[in-house]
């Protein structure tokens, strides 16, 4: 790739996605794409961990119908308020004017909550936790990108519980902020866990929790949300339990999302202008074999790198041969370096006459001899190397490109420059959208848990109005 990196980040970004075969864009609908078998792995490797930090908590995972009808999309004022904007409605079942408009849902808030309030009748019926994974339409009027901002987001995970108290319902909210800390920690990738201010939290919820990540072009990237829904949503839905003492309550809930964006930004923070560079966590594969071999040496370098191939299988690695012979060993070197697979398994006569292997690594380029007796710990140890090692270069990169200010002007100064700004805040909300409107910035909220951070802020004044500071925010461009 000829295309440098964060001078040109959209250009690389599409570039990368269209070379390494991952996702196409070019389907003939707006913000709507199609994943290749390449990048469908990566998908189902990171939905994997996803699933196994939720299943390890006691969630459940369901599936709930695409349409919602208007009448529920509506019961709960501030939600379709917010939404009804972005809804692809249908109208019509073959010829015939359906006398209900139907949704296609944004998100499935008013699709599943009419279901729990048939489900839940006393105590004894809770916690729920349910999770499904699906497709969100939404009809997005700002400039669509691959990954990043679609009409279909075709990977979904969303999260819905119920609980009889605030304090259990606040109690899944750490909860959820733990599981998604496990994901994003194992997808190795950078955040920050932020509290929304109150004028951009989820419509419906009380308060919104979100992590946040920062892109090469130096915008934020939302790359999962945590949302106290309280008992706003049942009260609309008539969602209540027997207590033990013979009265009802309504429910508390919780809701919380993951996209496709974080496949977005483990592709954007971690790749350079050679291509791919692949967490092994979510990598297709974790090694490529490629055998290198002259015509008389052709049956042994190839026999051995079968028994190469099969020994890391059955000791449980993902691996691909490739012994394709219309090309050369270089060309493949490249094709595998551009799909970004951590390890790179050479195989000559050399290593077969010596009972070994050379291995590269695609993060740093080192190449290593290993032995064959040793290769299974070997290959174990490298990968974890590169796994611990790119979560390590990549919070550092983010800490870089973020910077303290203490004056409006500074900010304004370090925003445009790619940076995004901790500063200052007062709590006041129209002092909070004056920041936003004089930096032409989003403020992306204030650390999570807020209690831990109160210290720092004691001796700070508001960037605006110079009042003493409430809260710690982080102020930037978005997507």
């Amino acid at each position: 790739m000829a295309i440098e990196k964060e001078s040109k980040f959209m250009e690389w970004f599409n570039e990368i996605l269209q070379t390494a075969e991952i996702y196409d864009y070019r389907y003939p609908i707006k913000g709507m794409g199609v994943w290749r078998p390449y990048g469908f792995l990566m998908r189902e490797n990171m939905l994997k961990i996803i699933r196994k930090y939720l299943n390890e908590t006691g969630h459940q995972e369901v599936l709930f119908p695409l349409l919602i009808p208007e009448t529920n999309l509506r019961k709960e004022s501030e939600h379709i308020t917010a939404f009804e904007e972005e809804v692809y409605w249908v109208t019509h079942g073959g010829k015939d004017k359906l006398k209900i408009k139907y949704a296609l849902r944004p998100t499935s808030e008013t699709a599943i909550y009419p279901m729990y309030a048939l489900w839940i009748r006393s105590y004894k019926d809770l916690p729920i936790k349910y999770y499904q994974v699906v497709n969100i339409f939404r009809y997005e009027t700002k400039t669509t990108r691959p990954l990043i901002r679609v009409r279909e987001v075709t990977t979904f995970k969303e999260a819905h519980t119920v609980h009889a108290t605030r304090q259990e319902t606040e109690e899944q909210i750490k909860e959820a902020v733990q599981v998604y800390s496990k994901i994003f920690d194992e997808l190795a990738l950078p955040y920050l866990v932020l509290k929304r201010p109150a004028w951009d939290k989820f419509a419906g919820s009380e308060y919104s929790v979100a992590f946040d990540t920062i892109m090469p072009n130096g915008k934020r990237l939302q790359i999962g949300t945590v949302h106290f829904l309280g008992q706003n949503f049942s009260k609309v839905f008539e969602i209540k339990y027997l207590k033990p003492d013979g009265s009802h309550e309504y429910v508390y809930q919780t809701c919380y999302g993951i996209s496709s964006r974080p496949l977005a930004a483990v592709i954007a923070i971690h790749s350079d202008e050679r291509g791919l560079i692949l967490p092994p966590s979510i990598s297709p594969y974790h090694a490529v074999i490629i055998p290198i071999y002259y015509k008389e040496g052709k049956e042994k370098v190839l026999g051995y790198s079968l028994k190469i191939k099969n020994k890391l299988l059955k000791s449980g690695f993902r691996v691909k041969e490739d012994f394709r012979e219309e090309e050369t060993p270089g060309s493949k070197f490249y094709f595998w370096e551009m799909k970004g697979i951590p390890l790179r398994i050479e195989v000559g006569m050399e290593e077969v006459n010596n009972q070994s292997v050379t291995v590269v690594r695609r993060d740093n380029r080192q190449k290593v001899r290993v032995e064959e007796n040793i290769l299974v710990t070997k290959i174990r140890e490298l990968l974890d190397k590169i796994q611990k090692g790119l979560k390590e270069k990549a919070d550092k990169w983010m800490q870089e490109k973020i910077v303290e200010v203490h004056d409006l002007r500074d900010a304004v100064e370090k925003i445009g420059r790619g940076f995004v700004v901790k500063t200052w805040w007062c709590g006041e909300e129209k002092c909070g959208r004056d920041i936003e409107d004089k930096t032409n910035a989003k403020v992306f909220g204030f650390p999570f848990p807020w209690e831990e951070k109160q210290k720092e802020t004691s001796s700070k004044k508001c960037i605006l109005c110079g009042k003493k500071a409430k809260f710690n925010i982080f102020l930037g461009k978005s997507y």
